[in-house]
């Protein structure tokens, strides 16, 4: 596979509007462990090599663990993650495949005990940022290094 184009250098002011996203979210104060997860995530359900590779080398440098990391297209069948990080990675799923399930009122209900109305927000603005980024990186064939 070759790389399309730098999407960085051809349009850096539309990527840096992505990348003031990305600051905000490093501030709203969700665990940077699990916004790491969802990255992962919704990488590896999107297909995107470039961004699963990143996130993955991110969420070790956040300290997350390996063996959570090899399960995590596995999460419901492990006892690897706590009820929070759940909600946090079936929500993810639910959004990025938005049109599967139109993310149910079941799933929000249990989303809620987990997150303050903000954290959702925020939360939300990770997956779809992260979405974004996938297909950027996909459309334009952008590599791991």
């Amino acid at each position: 596979m070759q790389s399309r184009l730098d999407f960085f250098k051809s349009a850096p002011e539309a990527i840096k509007t992505l990348i003031d996203i990305e600051q905000h979210i490093a501030r709203a104060g969700l665990e940077k462990s699990m916004i790491e997860l969802v990255r992962l995530r919704v990488s590896q359900i999107n297909g995107c090599a470039y961004c699963i590779d990143q996130h993955a080398r991110d969420a070790r440098k956040a300290g997350e663990d390996e063996r959570r990391l090899m399960a995590l297209s596995a999460w419901r069948d492990t006892p690897f993650f706590n009820e929070r990080e759940r909600a946090a990675l079936e929500w993810a799923e639910s959004v990025t495949l938005i049109a599967d399930d139109h993310a149910p009122d079941s799933l929000w209900e249990r989303v809620e005990l987990h997150f303050t109305a903000s954290e959702i927000v925020e939360l939300t603005l990770a997956i779809t940022t992260i979405n974004t980024w996938n297909r950027f990186a996909i459309a334009f064939r952008k590599l791991p290094a």
